[in-house]
């Protein structure tokens, strides 16, 4: 049976600022107060699962296990067609030991060359973890391409050349509410609430 969703306090297991921001946002109507697991000062874990679900579930477990409350961890990725799916598990580590995503989409677009399949999809898996080991697991998805050069100064990370399908905007250019309601990650957390409050 499904455990109760903690509506007080709630660790979100990343130092990414910008995540925080997006999931604050994406939270803000179910728990009172959202805290990162980089303002905790806690460690973060060596993320060595084969999957997205296995390192979300390393990250939330590390968090709520190390600050005794309910946490939040996602990973996900950005996944190109014509580079077999990379990034994909990698996605961060692209952006090398000074986590920049400019360098990470330099990469990509380098990469890709003049290669005429574009397509790309971001995927995401969210995984919320009880102190005692207890989790759930809620997965989303957003298609789309790839765009060069960057554009937009919104969003985190791969959003500047990523364009959803169906938009004329790159995530970057969009506000947080249009960005929501198509990304990966807004696609997962509506899942999380559906078993919650659905």
């Amino acid at each position: 049976m499904e455990r109760p969703f903690p509506h007080d306090k709630l660790v979100i297991a990343t130092h990414n600022a910008g995540k925080l921001r997006e999931f604050e946002s994406l939270l803000r109507p179910y728990v009172s107060a959202v805290v990162s697991a980089g303002q905790l000062g806690l460690a973060e874990p060596e993320e060595n699962g084969a999957t997205f679900a296995d390192n979300a579930l390393i990250k939330a477990l590390a968090a709520a296990k190390a600050s005794g409350c309910v946490a939040l961890a996602d990973d996900s990725g950005l996944c190109v067609a014509a580079l077999d799916g990379r990034p994909g598990l990698y996605s961060a580590r692209w952006m090398g030991p000074e986590k920049d995503p400019r360098l990470a989409m330099r990469r990509v677009n380098e990469e890709l060359g003049d290669a005429a399949d574009r397509s790309a999809h971001f995927a995401c898996v969210l995984a919320l973890a009880w102190p005692d080991g207890y989790a759930e697991l809620t997965e989303g998805r957003c298609d789309g391409v790839i765009v060069w050069p960057p554009r937009g100064d919104q969003g985190h990370d791969y959003d500047p050349i990523f364009q959803p399908r169906g938009s004329t905007m790159t995530f970057a250019e969009m506000d947080a509410g249009a960005k929501h309601a198509l990304s990966q990650r807004g696609a997962a957390m509506r899942a999380l609430v559906a078993k919650y409050f659905g």
